[in-house]
Order: C-alpha cells, then structure tokens, then sequence
C-alpha cells in the first residue's frame, strides 16, 4: 500500500486559507455553496442578537472537541449524526478508478474567535460589556474563522497529514463621532491542531473496472485541554463545522444512499462516523461528506439571496421577520457580529422582485411533454384547464382540515399540475375571495386532487 507520509501544514491569520504543498485542485466549485451553508449553519439565528436565548448555546454540527475532554464525558460515540460532538469523524465512500489515480480533498472547518471590548478610561483599556461609540456600538462575541486546507492522495498509499491553526491576539481602536477615542475591539483565537488519516483499500470489482473504499478519519489532535473544562472554553481547541471535500481525477464515487445493486454489499461496508458523503457532481466525480445529513447533488435554491445561516428554514419568513426588528434590536444585532450586520443591509435593501421570487417556485412539476398552458384533466367527462370553473368538495378524510370550510365554494382553476409521482393537482382561487388577485399575482393557490372537485358550467352562479 506504500509508506506513510505526515504533511504539516499551517494556515495564515485573519481569514486566510490553509498552505500545501501544491496548488488546490479547481473542482469543488459546484459545491462551495452548499459547503458554506454547511460552514455556518446555525451559527447566528434570528433575531442575530447576543442576548437571545438560541444564540447562548451555539456550535452544534461537526465539531471535534479535545480528545481527553471528550472521553471523559463518555465512550465514543460511533453514530452517523453530526450533532453529537466527538474527538474524531470518519467519511467512508466508494471509488470506482485504480490504484495510482489522485484524489484531491479539502478540510474545512471554522476556529472560535473570541471578540471582546475594553472602553478606554483615564487612559488606560479595561474590559466592558458594551463599548458604544455613536454610530457604533460593540458587544463581547464568538466569532469564526474559515480555514481550508486542500491536500492530494494516491489510491494505493496511506497519508497522516497534521493541520496546524495558530493562535492569535488583534485589536482595533473604535473611535467616537468627535475624533477621540472610546476603547478597542480585541479579537482573540486559539491554537488548533487536526490530524487526516487517509487510506483505500479494494472493495471488488465493478462493471468497469476496480472498487475501493477510500477512508479519511479527522481527529483533533489538541493536547493540554482538562476533562473538567467548561464547554465554551473547550470549544477554543476545537475545529468547528467540520466537513470534507473530495474529488476524484478520471474516477467516479458510488452513491452511498441510491447504489447500484452490484455495489450493494460494498457499501454495507462502510462506516461513517459524524459525517456523511453524497455525491455532489452530475459527472458523480465529487463528493461532499457533511456532518448534516444531505441528499445527493444538493443545491442552494437559485432565489437565495444570501445565507441567513439557518438552512433549513425558508428565506422569505426570516427577511420578513427580520424586517420587524425595531431599531434598537438591529442596533444590537449589529453590535453583535459582522455577519449579522451584513444580513440586516440585505434585507433592508432587498427590492421587492427579490422577495417575489422567495415566496417559492415549482421546479419539474408540470408533464414536460405537455405545455403548461395546455394542462388539462377530464372530470366528469368535462375537460378543465387553467379559467375552467369548478366547485369544491374536499374529501372527508385525509385532507387538510381548513378545506372542509371551502366545501361548496366555487373557484377558478389556475393551473393543472403533475407531481412527481405523476399525480395531478389543481391550483385554485376562489370566486369570491377579494384578496384572489393578489393570490393570482403572487402564485398563491390553494390545491385539490380532481376527485375534489365539480365542473361548472361558465354561467352557473357562485356561492
């Protein structure tokens, strides 16, 4: 299999990405989206003030907590979830190339940055809660920063390379609207070090040639760091949102969660621990292994405007939500990181068209061989298309229990939609409903299964 290698690599302060040995390999840029929501997921949630409760407990997916530190609170935990903290994850995938083939990786992960605020009184800093300058005003924080180190492997060979993080002390002068000065923004980050334990070994054949299992195991190689610390200071040696990028040169990765039945057994054979690989490329040459569970080829919605670091959420009813802070609480939420600040300048100025587009969007629903406009069901031997009218008669059972309220109502049908199960649908609006316009104009309808429905006749009253 070859002899080991350990690489040390270091990375630059401030927000600079880690060193190699070679230049970064170009293919992960489909995914660095999706990689950066997983980067800060949940790391500042809405209302984006310190002072709220879900923002005191911070840092749940993907973090690598001191070895000794984490023992003692328990043996290793060895499951697939990314919300349970351990000193160590594991990505195993499957690769379909032979031996000697490179695969280039990226580790990546954030390193805690704690901020802190000394006011400036009779010359002299002294630590503050609040350092409010005017125009200005800053709070004590935990902040991150990115660090990325890409590295290249050999199927055939074993690689232990160490990843080294300095710490770091930076402070910048706040200044009052009349020129003097009110104190200092301190930021501080602590020593981290990783070590990437990377080796492949064969997992049969395929139809086109070798199968082997590619293993990377991340540990947190921090030492000194006491069982009985408390967790926010632990959390200083820690690599955070940890995840791993992988691509492979004139190979191909096997779905781990939709495999072809003559990789069935190989992937039983693999054990992923706090982390887990989906593909992330059409061309199946790129995985991303994260410690959120994800589909294959995940995308971020082409109508996001920005991250709002809570990816599971829908973007419209956070910018709206965010749009009712009152002055004071985006003023705090300013103080409170940089990254919150910058969420409130988006929303703010997000023209409406933006915020149109947020509301939703059907993607692959309509029949592709039939144009939407020329959609159409038979019920009761009538044809409906989108203006057909209709009256409602939502089932009794299993449905939505607001619908047995429409029973009778007449409405208009919209449109004529198949799912993916190749169910049809129509999209309604009600006939008497004075808001229909709106509806129509925002693309708000309300759904039926045509068994729920009558035809009507175009000169048939409402009621």
């Amino acid at each position: 299999m070859g002899t080991n290698r350990v690489l040390i690599v270091s990375a630059r302060g401030g927000e600079g990405r880690g060193m190699t040995t070679e230049p970064a390999y170009d293919a992960f840029g489909p995914v660095r989206a999706v990689a950066d929501a997983i980067l800060y997921e949940g790391y500042l949630l809405y209302p984006y003030r310190r002072s709220s409760g879900k923002n005191r407990v911070r840092w749940q997916f993907g973090v690598l907590t001191p070895r000794a530190w984490t023992r003692a609170r328990g043996p290793d935990d060895t499951g697939v979830a990314g919300s349970a903290e351990g000193w160590w994850q594991r990505t195993q995938c499957l690769v379909r190339a032979p031996e000697g083939v490179r695969v280039h990786g990226v580790l990546r992960f954030l390193q805690l940055q704690r901020k802190t605020v000394e006011e400036l009184v009779d010359g002299r800093y002294r630590p503050a809660e609040d350092l409010d300058a005017g125009e200005r005003r800053e709070v004590p924080f935990d902040e991150a920063v990115p660090r990325e180190f890409p590295f290249t492997f050999v199927l055939g060979s074993e690689e232990t390379l160490t990843f080294t993080v300095p710490g770091g002390r930076d402070a910048q002068e706040v200044a009052r609207a009349d020129g003097g000065l009110a104190g200092r923004v301190v930021r501080t980050r602590w020593r981290l070090q990783a070590t990437a334990r990377i080796s492949a070994e064969p997992a049969g054949e395929g139809p086109d040639g070798p199968l082997a299992r590619l293993s990377v195991r991340v540990e947190n190689a921090a030492e000194g760091v006491a069982p009985g610390t408390p967790r926010e200071e632990a959390l200083r040696f820690s690599p955070l949102a940890c995840h791993l990028l992988l691509a492979v040169e004139g190979g191909a990765f096997v779905s781990l969660l939709d495999p072809p039945e003559w990789a069935a057994p190989a992937v039983r054979g693999c054990a992923n621990v706090h982390t887990f690989p989906v593909l992330a490329a059409r061309d199946d040459a790129l995985v991303l292994s994260s410690p959120i569970l994800l589909y294959d080829h995940p995308k971020v919605a082409p109508e996001s405007p920005g991250d709002l670091h809570d990816s599971g959420e829908i973007d419209e009813i956070l910018s709206l939500r965010t749009l009712t802070l009152t002055d004071a609480e985006k003023r705090e939420a300013r103080a409170t990181d940089a990254r919150a600040a910058a969420i409130l300048d988006r929303v703010d100025a997000m023209p409406p068209e933006v915020f149109e587009r947020l509301h939703g969007a059907l993607r692959a629903l309509e029949r592709p061989e039939q144009p939407e406009a020329d959609a159409s069901v038979v019920v009761a031997g009538v044809r409906l298309t989108a203006g057909s009218r209709v009256r409602l008669r939502p089932r009794r059972r299993g449905t939505d229990p607001q619908d047995r309220f429409l029973e009778g109502r007449t409405a208009r049908v919209e449109k004529v939609l198949a799912d993916m199960d190749d169910a049809t649908h129509l999209a309604v609006t009600l006939e008497d409903d004075p808001a229909a316009d709106l509806d129509r104009w925002y693309g708000r309808f309300r759904y039926f299964a045509p068994d729920e429905v009558e035809p009507l006749a175009q000169g048939e009253a409402a009621r």
